[in-house]
């Protein structure tokens, strides 16, 4: 229930942010002055504050957003051997990789996983589940650790976030025009939108919004190897294999819906080569062999 409340509230809060700079740029409606064309300057700007906006806000919050859907705490100062091992092993993974030391946190879940997130490389967040710390030797522990770090020197959630926002742009854009050329060409309305604007919208942008995250999916798959390559860099291939395999045979439950493209691993479903169309992560078996076939 909190985490219903929270996304209901966050995405209000966005809603109003965006209604305002919808304001301070005077895009006040789509249409042209005589009310019959289409003004495709106010429509594109609509489309991007709305497609770029939302994307970016959410990546702006994401740390905070995180830290309060999963509980993550932030290791301030080590408690145990396990803790500072965790700091320690993350600090000498971000040095490797070139960038600032990220805040890193456990979280607690039965199911081994982790994630990483935040805004900016030198300012991350890399969480571990407390489900991974008992299932997982150290070994494991720090490819995976290392899988997250690479997430974070790739720049990944940026550049996800960047296609997420075009790809949204166009939904937005493309769904009112379709909508416009049916209220007007179709059912005949000369002024103003009717009804037939509004449903034709919404139900185009369902259409184009599921193609779309086709596109966004399959670079979440492919960011997926490069973090794998990049935890065989930082703790050994062997390592990451073993931390691969060792997930596949768990099958942990994927993190909340929100943040499930920044988890170790993603929701493994049967082998259908459609259903691979909508998964946030790669087969874990592709992933290993991705691995096994790499050079060096």
């Amino acid at each position: 229930m909190k985490r219903i409340v929270l996304f209901i509230a966050t995405n209000i809060a966005i809603l109003i942010v965006l209604s305002i700079v919808l304001s301070l740029f005077g895009v006040g409606r789509i249409l042209d002055e005589h009310g019959i064309g289409l003004d495709y300057y106010n429509l594109l700007i609509f489309a991007a504050v709305f497609g770029f906006g939302g994307s970016f806000i959410s990546l702006a919050i994401s740390k905070w957003m995180a830290k309060r859907l999963t509980g993550a705490q932030v290791i301030e100062t080590p408690r145990n051997q396990t803790e500072a091992w965790l700091v320690e092993t993350v600090r000498k993974q971000a040095q490797r990789a070139g960038i600032g030391m990220p805040e890193v946190a456990i979280f607690d879940s039965p199911d081994p996983n982790a994630f990483a997130t935040g805004m900016r490389r030198d300012n991350a967040l890399v969480a571990v589940s407390e489900g991974l710390l008992r299932n997982m030797n150290q070994d494991e522990i720090e490819a995976v650790l290392g899988h997250e770090v690479s997430h974070v020197a790739n720049g990944d959630m940026v550049t996800l976030t960047l296609i997420q926002g075009v790809v949204n742009t166009f939904v937005i854009f493309l769904s009112r025009v379709v909508g416009h050329y049916v209220d007007r060409k179709i059912l005949g309305n000369e002024e103003g939108h009717g009804i037939g604007f509004f449903v034709t919208s919404i139900v185009t942008q369902i259409i184009f919004g599921i193609l779309a995250s086709t596109i966004v999916l399959w670079f979440s798959r492919q960011r997926e190897f490069r973090a794998d390559a990049g935890g065989s860099e930082l703790a050994g291939r062997e390592k990451m294999i073993a931390a691969l395999e060792r997930l596949s045979r768990r099958d942990p439950e994927p993190l909340p819906d929100q943040m499930s493209a920044f988890g170790i691993s993603g929701k493994q479903e049967r082998k259908s080569s459609w259903k691979e169309l909508f998964m946030t992560h790669p087969p874990i078996e592709q992933r290993i062999a991705a691995l096994k076939n790499m050079r060096g």
